[in-house]
C-alpha cells in the first residue's frame, strides 16, 4: 500500500514539473497542454513502461527450453517466494547487471545480461534474482519503471523549454533566464526524486534477496563481484538511458564527480557489510 502511495505522489509530483515548464514554455495554454500530456504519461507509464523498457535493452524474452537453467533457477526462486512466475529476459551485453519491472507481481519480468551470468556462479546468481524477485514481492517495481520513464520525460521537455523559452499568452517573449532555471533545474529535481526512492529499497531487497535464497553470503559475493567488473565494462545502452539506471541491481553509469550526487544506489561496501552481519547472527 505505502508503494501504491510513493507512486501516486511521484505521478503528481512529475505532472506539476510538467505543467509548470508548460507555462514557461506558452503561457496558460502551455500549462494546459502540458497537463494533458502529463496525464497521457502517467497511463502509459503505468500500463506501459515495462514493455518500453525492455525494449530499449533490447531484451529477449526466454524460456524453459532456450536458456533452462536460468529459467528453472528464477521458476525455484519464485515459488519460494510465494511469487507468480514472472517473464524472464536476457539482454545481450557484456556489463554484468539485472533489474525486475512491471506494475505489480502478477505483470512482472525479470531481467538479466549475458555478461552477469558469465561472470557469476550459479550460487552468486541466485543471490541477484532473488534480489530482483524481492523487489517484486516489495511491489517497488511499479515506482522503479514508472520513475525512469517519466525522468526521461522530464528532461525532454525541459529540453524543449530552454530551445523555445517562454511566451505570454500574446506570443511575446517572458524571461528566457527562468526558462533556463527550469531547463537546468526540472532534469535535477527528477534525479532526485529517483534518489529518494531507490536507496533504502535497495536495503530491503537486498535483505528479502537473502531471505528468498536463504543465502546473504552468496548475495554480497555476487554485488562485489558485479562492483569490481562493472567499473571496467561500461553498459552503452544504459548510459545512453540514465532514467534507467536506478532499475538495476548495481548502478551501472560511468560518470563520477557531481554525477555521484544523484547514484540511487547505497554504496556497495555498506549493502556487503549489511549482508554478512545477516549471515554471521543468522537473522535470515
Amino acid at each position: 500500500m505505502f508503494n501504491w502511495v510513493k507512486t501516486a505522489m511521484l505521478m503528481a509530483a512529475i505532472t506539476a514539473l510538467f505543467v509548470v515548464i508548460g507555462g514557461m514554455i506558452g503561457g496558460t495554454k502551455g500549462m494546459m497542454l502540458a497537463l494533458i500530456v502529463a496525464l497521457g504519461m502517467n497511463f502509459f507509464s503505468y500500463w506501459f513502461s515495462d514493455k518500453m523498457v525492455l525494449r530499449m535493452y533490447n531484451a529477449q524474452e526466454v524460456d524453459e527450453a532456450s536458456a533452462p537453467q536460468f529459467y528453472r533457477m528464477v521458476r525455484d526462486l519464485a515459488a519460494r517466494a510465494e511469487l507468480p512466475m514472472p517473464r524472464v529476459y536476457l539482454i545481450n551485453e557484456d556489463a554484468p547487471n539485472a533489474f525486475a519491472t512491471g506494475r505489480n507481481p502478477q505483470h512482472a519480468a525479470v531481467a538479466a545480461t549475458t555478461g552477469i551470468l558469465r561472470v557469476l556462479s550459479e550460487r552468486e546468481l541466485r543471490g541477484v534474482m532473488a534480489h530482483e524477485l524481492a523487489h517484486v514481492k516489495h511491489r517497488d517495481i511499479l515506482i522503479s519503471t514508472v520513475s525512469a520513464t517519466m525522468a526521461g520525460a522530464i528532461s525532454a521537455l525541459a529540453n524543449f523549454a530552454m530551445f523555445f523559452g517562454g511566451r505570454d499568452e500574446e506570443g511575446r517573449p517572458t524571461n528566457f533566464i527562468a526558462s533556463i532555471a527550469v531547463a537546468i533545474l526540472a532534469p535535477i529535481a527528477g534525479a532526485l526524486i529517483q534518489m529518494a526512492i531507490s536507496r533504502a529499497r535497495e536495503f530491503e531487497a537486498d535483505r528479502g534477496g537473502a531471505q528468498i535464497s536463504g543465502d546473504p553470503q552468496a548475495l554480497a559475493s555476487a554485488l562485489e563481484k558485479i562492483h569490481a567488473y562493472a567499473t571496467g565494462v561500461p553498459f552503452a545502452t544504459a548510459e545512453a538511458h540514465p532514467a534507467t539506471a536506478q532499475m538495476m541491481i548495481m548502478n551501472p553509469l560511468s560518470g563520477g564527480g557531481i554525477a555521484n550526487l544523484f547514484s540511487t544506489h547505497p554504496a556497495t561496501e555498506e549493502r556487503v557489510a549489511r549482508l554478512m552481519e545477516m549471515a554471521r547472527t543468522g537473522r535470515i
